[in-house]
């Protein structure tokens, strides 16, 4: 692997960590440097940090609050 690609990689502990559990992504960088971006966006989805992913987590935390204050509403009462 190239030594700058390599650095990167370094700095950027997640990707490091996707490589590291997918070690056929080396190969690939090794042969083609410039497919670190789709690294990257498959790296994204793998760690749910894809925009569509990051919504739903964010509906389902919206959900679970608005059914924890029904709860306690019905509690009180």
């Amino acid at each position: 692997m190239q030594y700058e690609l390599y650095h990167t990689l370094k700095e950027r502990p997640e990707l490091l960590q996707y490589v590291r559990v997918h070690p056929q992504w080396y190969r690939r960088l090794w042969r083609n440097p410039e497919e670190f971006s789709l690294l990257e966006q498959e790296a994204k989805y793998y760690y749910g940090q894809t925009p569509a992913q990051r919504m739903q987590q964010w509906t389902n935390n919206i959900q679970m609050f608005s059914m924890l204050i029904q709860m306690a509403t019905q509690l009180r009462d």
